[in-house]
């Protein structure tokens, strides 16, 4: 029997201390949903943030775990292995969530990675290679935009000063913000930003339902469909509403409808795979008797084909502009991530740890982008999911029970020790 099949392994991984560690994350940021349910606001970079990052560090350092940071702010706990030299493997998520967010969302990822590597030391397991939990640094975008901010700095697919100038709603910089946070953590042992993982392997919920609707314990994820996220500007003129014809006016709103509409047809898909979403509206002066002279809306368009991804995307702008009337339009591409598949290496250790359990699972895609989409160029890379209730996320109902993070966790434990000792 291997260490990864080891019923010491799967028994050390406890569903109440997991559960209690999420419940007390939890805490820092509660919030209640418009039907009643707790979620959570705990923006990046933030004094909450902060907070649970320590909680967590607080953690890891009674297992003997080690912590550090980078210059984005990244953050490890390392469980050494006995080659202290060996190329480490990663497995974690985020911290941060969206506004309205759930108690769910990237923070099992990385409280998984925890307790599998807790469960894998009172096991009595050792590993050739070192395991790191990471926190990756603003996953979500909801603070700063893009999201996966982190990871995509640690994987070098750009500079971690790409986004400095980026501000938030009230206007503090992405720069300031970090500045501020990295001096409140200069007590924390500061490492050098990227690496040469040996594999990274990340856990989540689904956010979709076909796990749960298909009655099955756990998904190995195949890979990530691709993204482009775009913001789009039109300016008019304000007028009275009462007062200035309909054929002299230059109304941002009406030529913002006409963009929308002429999009909504160039993203008609029978097949129903792609996803095209306009998530935010900002309108000036937002006045209800006065034109609109300043419209500003988002763009979220995904595919898993990559061809169809760049067609469409670029496809975007021309069509805005064919559409409108009246107005200036300037279209900016804040986000664009290629489709990705996961490596064998990764899927079929999931896989095999699923069986070996007893444990149900399929193979799917992710609809979602995760940090794992940017490590696929760097080492081998894969995802596990569990299901989640009616595949609700980003939303204080997002829910999965305590026996499914259990699951996904020990499966997860054992894919690390399978990696790790390669």
């Amino acid at each position: 029997m291997s260490a990864s099949t080891s019923p010491n392994l799967i028994a050390a991984v406890d569903e109440a201390r997991q559960w209690n560690r999420l419940m007390e994350m939890a805490k820092l940021g509660a919030i209640t949903g418009s039907d009643g349910e707790p979620g959570v606001n705990r923006a990046c970079l933030t004094p909450l943030d902060r907070e649970a990052r320590r909680l967590l560090i607080s953690w890891a350092e009674k297992l003997g775990l080690t912590a550090s940071v980078d210059e984005i702010g990244n953050l490890f706990l390392r469980h050494e292995g006995t080659e202290a030299d060996a190329a480490p493997i990663l497995t974690g998520s985020h911290m941060d969530t969206q506004p309205s967010g759930g108690r769910f969302d990237g923070i099992w990822g990385v409280i998984a990675g925890l307790e599998a590597v807790q469960a894998i030391r009172e096991a009595g397991i050792a590993t050739r290679r070192p395991i790191e939990v990471v926190a990756w640094t603003n996953e979500e975008g909801g603070r700063f935009a893009p999201g996966c901010m982190g990871s995509m700095a640690y994987s070098r697919l750009k500079p971690s000063t790409t986004w400095d100038g980026v501000a938030d709603p009230e206007g503090i910089t992405f720069r300031a913000a970090l500045d501020a946070h990295l001096k409140e953590e200069a007590d924390l042992p500061r490492r050098p930003l990227g690496g040469k993982p040996f594999a990274y392997v990340e856990a989540h919920i689904e956010q979709g339902p076909r796990l749960e609707v298909e009655e099955k314990d756990i998904g190995v994820v195949t890979g990530i469909q691709g993204s482009r996220w775009f913001i789009v500007e039109l300016r008019g003129e304000t007028a009275h509403a009462g007062t200035a014809p309909l054929s002299l006016r230059r109304d941002a709103v009406q030529d913002m409808l006409r963009a929308i509409t002429a999009l909504n047809a160039l993203m008609t898909d029978p097949t129903d795979v792609l996803r095209f979403t306009v998530g935010r509206i900002e309108v000036f002066p937002n006045t209800s008797n006065s034109v609109a002279d300043l419209v500003r809306f988002t763009i979220d368009f995904r595919h898993p084909d990559k061809e169809l991804l760049i067609t469409n995307g670029d496809a975007i702008e021309p069509t805005i502009r064919s559409a409108i009337k009246n107005c200036d339009v300037t279209v900016t591409e804040r986000f664009h991530a290629l489709p990705v598949e996961f490596d064998a290496l990764v899927t079929d250790a999931v896989e095999d740890a699923a069986k070996a359990q007893g444990l149900s699972s399929i193979r799917l895609p992710s609809g979602a982008f995760h940090d794992a989409q940017f490590m696929v160029p760097i080492c081998p890379t894969g995802m596990i999911f569990v299901p989640c209730r009616k595949g609700i996320s980003h939303n204080p109902a997002e829910y999965s029970t305590s026996g499914q993070l259990a699951a996904g966790a020990r499966v997860l434990a054992a894919t690390l020790v399978e990696l790790a000792n390669r």
